[in-house]
């Protein structure tokens, strides 16, 4: 029932949301902790009006209605403030009187969040689960070499190259030719994946930054991570901590004046310069940080006007073939570096990737490989692209590097593989599948927001709403007031946390398979699955 009394088509009940708020009058104290956490504006306070039965004590008198008032919560039911099952409320409550609940059923929102005529836009991971990574199990175990079977005791070089690695011959005739070495970097096999300044808040991003330079200063792992599209702050630009940092060019050059312009000022290369093209979540539909989300910080580092939408378009404006790309972009972010920098494009997992590699394949130019599958996070998606739109990454980084074997090229071009990689928290499971399935390194950022964070996003649609700038733990906002919330000293310590266990884990993985000194990466005959038609994809073994 709205407001003025009437009941329209579009009218919902509390039980037609995908969320339910549970409010116990009893045990509630009023305090309005919920209502002023809630960051759709979920809940009000209300003042509701009781009516109970007089019963008279005798028959002289008729029976009448007694009328009481008390203050309460109210779920607002409009589908722009539908409940996201943050369960803000329910940690701020001090008496538990509050809590979200799940729909059993189909919720009827999903008909109504279109309303004047513009599909919902979300943000977080699609809605489905299901992962074939987490089916992967690893079944070979080596019986010859003991050490290698402690894997707490035995010493381990995890490390991997990104980079262009030519065979000794080539690679004489392009110096011989160019006067210059294709650039090798050699880092840690996870890669905090592309999350950009402006879809996470400054105190998240300065957190994850002051956690992978106390990784690389204090216990020596070379961990890397890609700034996304949007630059960076030049006060990082111009500091030694550059060094640690993958820059991202993408199609709306968002930042790049600013990057470019601190060249002469730059006292350490990047680590590596990624160009995307593509994203997993939405192959073919470019990216947006929504108006909400720029603020007069993000519109300056971004050199454009505060407040309104920017859109990265699905594809640069300027080149219209990945051939003109690799000529166009690659070359050029190699020179501006003078050639001390590896360059390499990140694309969606697509049928269309195979085209992309053969030509990567064939320029020396080109650093390596980033191929992002369908369940990649993204700030603000279309559903129907999130759901239905899309390669699992699993079978297309099989696809690549399969493609790489048959070219003799498999030990030349590194692919990096994202999306979905740890999204049911089997992290270093997850990446450990992928690197025999031929990925030199995995790139992770929603594992990272997940653990570094708290973020409170599921893929049952919980949450999401990175998009419109209201995240709860001020991890993907740009209001200060929830900024606030989230401390960066803490982000840095969880970000050393996950990579010391994911460091621990992957050990535990190797180790059986007497590979201590290189990372397996193409070891397929390691592996198994228990579904006939995905090991025959994967082509790898069927195990029952």
């Amino acid at each position: 029932m709205e407001s003025m009394g009437r009941i329209t088509p579009s009218a919902l009940s509390t039980k037609d949301l995908p969320w339910q708020i549970l409010w116990n009058k009893e045990k509630c104290t009023l305090c309005g902790g919920c209502t002023a956490v809630c960051p759709v504006r979920a809940i009000d306070l209300g003042v509701h009006r009781k009516r109970s039965l007089q019963v008279p004590v005798g028959l002289e008198t008729k029976p009448g209605n007694l009328f009481a008032i008390y203050h309460g919560i109210d779920q607002r039911t409009d589908p722009a403030h539908a409940c996201v099952g943050c369960g803000m409320c329910t940690m701020v409550c001090p008496n538990g009187a509050i809590a979200p609940l799940h729909s059993e059923g189909i919720d009827k929102l999903r008909f109504h969040v279109n309303q004047g005529g513009e599909p919902r836009r979300r943000g977080g991971r699609r809605n489905n689960p299901d992962s074939v990574l987490d089916k992967i199990k690893f079944i070979r175990i080596s019986m010859l070499t003991d050490p290698a079977l402690d894997a707490g005791r035995h010493e381990f070089e995890l490390r991997t190259l990104l980079g262009r690695v030519l065979p000794p011959e080539e690679m004489l005739k392009v110096s011989r030719e160019n006067g210059w070495m294709p650039p090798v970097r050699e880092i840690y096999p996870l890669v905090i994946g592309s999350m950009s300044f402006g879809a996470l808040s400054p105190n998240m991003w300065e957190g994850l930054q002051m956690g992978v330079a106390y990784l690389n200063e204090e216990l020596g792992m070379p961990v890397r991570v890609c700034t996304g599209e949007g630059g960076c702050p030049p006060r990082l630009l111009k500091s030694r901590f550059l060094k640690y940092v993958i820059l991202q060019i993408a199609s709306g050059y968002f930042g790049w004046d600013e990057i470019i312009h601190s060249l002469p000022q730059m006292k350490e290369d990047p680590c590596a310069i990624e160009i995307k093209y593509g994203q997993g979540a939405k192959p073919g539909d470019g990216g947006l940080l929504m108006w909400y989300k720029v603020n007069k910080l993000i519109a300056a580092i971004r050199g454009v006007p505060q407040g309104i939408s920017l859109p990265s378009p699905p594809t640069h404006q300027t080149k219209y073939s990945i051939e003109e790309a690799v000529a166009k972009m690659i070359q050029s972010m190699s020179m501006a570096w003078g050639f001390r920098v590896p360059v390499y494009p990140k694309i969606s997992a697509t049928s269309t990737a195979m085209a992309v590699l053969n030509n990567l394949t064939r320029n020396p130019y080109a650093a390596g490989l980033a191929i992002d599958g369908e369940d990649g996070g993204t700030g603000a998606a279309y559903n129907v692209s999130m759901d239905h739109m899309g390669h699992p990454i699993a079978s297309n980084l099989r696809d690549a590097y399969l493609t790489l074997v048959k070219l003799g090229k498999q030990n030349e071009i590194p692919l990096f593989a994202g999306g979905g990689i740890g999204k049911n928290g089997n992290l270093a499971a997850n990446a450990a599948a992928l690197i025999m399935l031929g990925a030199s390194g995995v790139q992770t950022g929603k594992y990272i927001m997940q653990a570094a964070a708290g973020c409170l996003g599921s893929e049952g649609d919980r949450c999401n709403v990175c998009n419109i700038g209201v995240c709860p733990k001020g991890i993907t906002s740009q209001d200060p007031r929830l900024d606030r919330r989230l401390d960066p000293e803490q982000v840095a310590q969880r970000v050393v946390d996950l990579y010391l266990s994911f460091d621990t884990e992957l050990k535990k993985i190797v180790a059986p398979l007497g590979r201590s000194t290189s990372l397996p990466i193409g070891m397929s005959d390691a592996l198994g699955i228990n579904d006939a038609d995905a090991a025959e994809r994967l082509n790898i073994k069927y195990v029952l």
